[in-house]
């Protein structure tokens, strides 16, 4: 069961550089020296004698040295853009997602030709990241959102040069992006790839937060492989965690360590505010390494697809269904009519639990796993429909960009409840839901798409579970571990369960913002 919370992911950046120099040689992680443990109390370290507030042994004096070493390579990403605006509203724009008119912000101005008249329905906007040089002939390293759609990109050096960038190449699914300035002699640093940071080490973060540029702030590792629900770059990368404050501004600089190497690539933070609480995230090396490199040798970042979306399937799922409480695998919610998955029989409601033979845990295993085949190749998918194994092979397509994905997402939201349309029947109470059969006029006053096949909740009977409140006019297209299309299948699955003393069952649902699987609580057996 998917339970939002509310919190604003904002467009972040941390920097950091990676390349100290060193006396030849290579340099090695810190390694941690395990000592003997006694109780009794614990007695903090004095620090370096003499010095009644240094740092502990290990612990950096300061990190002015590694910023005087990095900086140079660090840049500001200023660019320009059009925003629509609409005819006829007169010092407003349309934003995407808002649906009223919003004033044209201080700063941005309307686009006018000779005679004073708007050349077309647009006005400038401006923004600023950051980045960093990772080669010495002009190529940066950035995030995508920070230039894209932008039509003019301007790279300010950390001397206060200016020069005009142009984008090399991009990666949507990363957010990662590369350009290219002009010139052959510009400081640089480089991705640190022998060693991975541990929870703990220190970090440093270089960057342009609110257009300050030259910034530095320092923390820690928090943790690693974190993954940020909303963010649909979430699906192949883990993320850093660092304390290291990083605001609007430092995206697409750099992470570094205490020697100034590249650990990571600032993309965004985790906040209810907007501004850094002291929660933000990094795309590791790993992650940025080879996508950089491709996009560098001007490769286009082709991945793997079926066009399914799935989740996870864990213990509060399996036993909902009545399967044993350590099934685990990517529960499929929705098939993209026409895709890959479509065409080889995979159906809404199954759980893949191997992909070519090996095991599938999550949602965002399966979708790494599709991604890193080849489009063309085979996929032998283990699947478990209504309680039974089978096996289906798939043949991978190629991932459409992430903004069609994203408009199809969009266009699939059909909205709620008109009113004005035909009155719904109350139903009959089944788990504590009232439930109806669809029918043409219910299909209608929901806006129910045509190829929608279910059960529609038309409310919530006393004593029954609150969780379907908001969703009048869902369509129950799974419960327990059948599809359904009747009201008496609903009742017969919740009967079955009840029988052999289940206090959940589990249910496909579809709503308008797409199909998404409920756990729900049984009442008494009078409802």
């Amino acid at each position: 069961m998917l339970k939002r919370k509310e919190f604003i992911l904002g467009a972040a950046v941390g920097l950091t550089f990676a390349a100290a120099a060193t006396a030849g040689g290579v340099i090695s992680w810190p390694g941690a020296q395990a000592q003997s443990v006694q109780a009794g109390r614990i007695v903090p370290s004095a620090g370096a004698a003499g010095l009644a507030f240094a740092p502990p042994q290990g612990a950096p004096l300061s990190f002015a040295q590694i910023f005087d070493q990095v900086a140079p390579a660090v840049v500001q990403i200023n660019t320009e853009t059009r925003i629509e605006r609409p005819r006829g509203q007169g010092g407003a724009m349309q934003i995407p997602g808002i649906p009223f008119p919003v004033p044209i912000p201080p700063g941005a101005r309307a686009p006018q030709g000779e005679d004073g008249a708007d050349e077309d329905d647009a006005i400038e906007g401006r923004g600023a990241g950051s980045g960093f040089f990772i080669s010495r002939d002009g190529f940066i390293v950035t995030n995508n959102h920070v230039i894209e759609n932008a039509e003019k990109i301007t790279v300010v050096l950390s001397d206060q040069r200016e020069l005009s960038a142009r984008v090399i190449g991009r990666d949507e699914a990363t957010d990662l992006a590369v350009l290219k300035v002009d010139g052959d002699d510009f400081a640089f640093v480089a991705f640190e790839e022998q060693n991975e940071p541990r929870v703990g080490d220190w970090v440093i973060a270089v960057g342009n937060p609110f257009g300050l540029g030259g910034t530095a702030t320092a923390g820690i590792v928090s943790a690693r492989g974190r993954n940020i629900p909303v963010e649909r770059s979430s699906n192949y990368v883990d993320f850093l965690q660092i304390d290291a404050a990083i605001n609007t501004g430092n995206s697409g600089g750099p992470t570094f360590d205490i020697y100034g190497r590249v650990i990571g690539v600032n993309s965004a933070i985790y906040s209810p505010t907007g501004n850094s609480v002291g929660i933000g995230f990094a795309i590791p090396v790993s992650v940025a390494k080879p996508i950089v490199e491709r996009l560098m040798r001007g490769e286009q970042i082709e991945r793997g697809y079926i066009g399914a979306e799935v989740g996870n399937f864990g213990r509060e799922f399996a036993e909902a269904q009545g399967l044993p409480s350590d099934t685990r695998g990517a529960y499929v919610n929705s098939i993209t009519p026409g895709g890959p998955a479509d065409r080889a029989g995979l159906e809404a409601g199954d759980v893949v639990l191997l992909i070519n033979g090996e095991r599938v845990v999550t949602g965002t295993e399966l979708t790494r796993r599709v991604a890193a085949v080849e489009p063309g190749a085979a996929l032998r998918l283990e699947i478990l429909r209504e309680g039974r194994r089978q096996t289906i092979t798939a043949r991978a397509g190629t991932r459409p960009s992430e903004a069609e994905l994203n408009n199809r997402a969009s266009s699939s939201d059909t909205g709620t409840a008109d009113p004005t349309k035909p009155a719904a029947p109350s139903g009959e109470v089944v788990a504590g839901l009232n439930l109806a059969n669809l029918t043409p006029a219910l299909r209608q006053r929901y806006s129910i798409p045509a190829d929608v096949e279910g059960v529609v909740v038309t409310g919530v009977a006393r004593g029954g579970d609150r969780i379907l409140t908001t969703s009048l006019g869902a369509v129950i297209l799974q419960a327990g571990n059948r599809r359904v299309t009747t009201v008496e299948q609903v009742k017969a699955q919740v009967d079955a369960w009840r029988r052999i003393g289940r206090s959940t069952i589990f249910l496909l649902v579809w709503t308008p913002q797409g199909n998404a699987p409920v756990v729900l609580d049984l009442p008494e057996a009078n409802n």
